[in-house]
């Protein structure tokens, strides 16, 4: 009698490794471990190893709302500049952080960084900015190396617990310092004025105030046109 055929045992994919604090791994392989995770877990590869997010306390959300408000604000004045908040941005085989915000050119206006076919971020942002509390190490060595290292022009630290801001340019390799009014005036985005000072004590009135001074400056005036000028030569490229 000739053995009754079974049907073929199903093919069974092995499952995704979980993320572990402290692993070493490459972009790609951290990228597809990542998106098994659980969406509320936030993960990010820094230098190559693998760091899992705190907690965020209150204070950070709110700094960040403020901040994010200001930048906001910036970029429905400035066309050819973008934002994002909290979106992983894949910088190089050993950095994939997910920034607190971002500012980007868009690719037609001159931008380095570019939405890839799954909707993340790839290439570095023109722009960056941290909200510091128990990270404060990390984003101050770790990831300003990385961010260094990819190409981000500008990089700014709120540190909550020193209540200070620290805003790094890297082309020029100095920090931007307060003027007489205590205002700070971004480099690679002419125009993004912060009131330090208002910022630090959540003074929104006085840090919308700053912003709309600078949206009104002549260097915003001026940035506005080689944009427009950048994307025509684009579009006929």
């Amino acid at each position: 009698m000739s053995a009754i055929p079974r049907p073929d045992k199903a093919i069974r994919t092995p499952p995704v490794p979980f993320l572990v604090n402290g692993q070493r791994m490459t972009q790609p392989e951290f990228h597809r471990r990542y998106e098994a995770c659980p969406p509320s877990e936030k993960w990010e590869l820094i230098g190559g190893i693998v760091f899992m997010a705190s907690p965020l306390r209150y204070p950070h959300g709110n700094y960040d709302f403020l901040l994010g408000t200001a930048l906001g604000v910036y970029v429905v004045g400035t066309p050819g500049v973008d934002g994002a908040h909290n979106a992983t941005s894949i910088l190089d085989e050993a950095s994939e952080p997910q920034p607190d915000l971002i500012l980007r050119l868009l690719r037609q206006y001159g931008g380095n960084s570019w939405v890839n076919e799954d909707k993340y971020l790839e290439g570095p942002p023109e722009f960056v900015a941290e909200i510091a509390y128990s990270s404060l190490d990390i984003d101050l060595h770790r990831k300003r190396d990385d961010y260094e290292r990819a190409g981000v022009i500008e990089y700014l630290v709120l540190s909550i617990e020193e209540r200070r801001l620290l805003w790094f340019n890297f082309a020029s390799g100095k920090a931007i310092t307060a003027n007489r009014k205590g205002i700070l005036r971004s480099r690679v985005f002419p125009g993004l004025w912060i009131d330090g000072e208002a910022l630090l004590a959540g003074d929104s009135p006085r840090l919308m105030e700053a912003v709309q001074r600078g949206l009104a400056s002549l260097d915003h005036e001026r940035f506005l046109r080689r944009l427009e000028a950048h994307r025509r030569r684009h579009s006929k490229e």
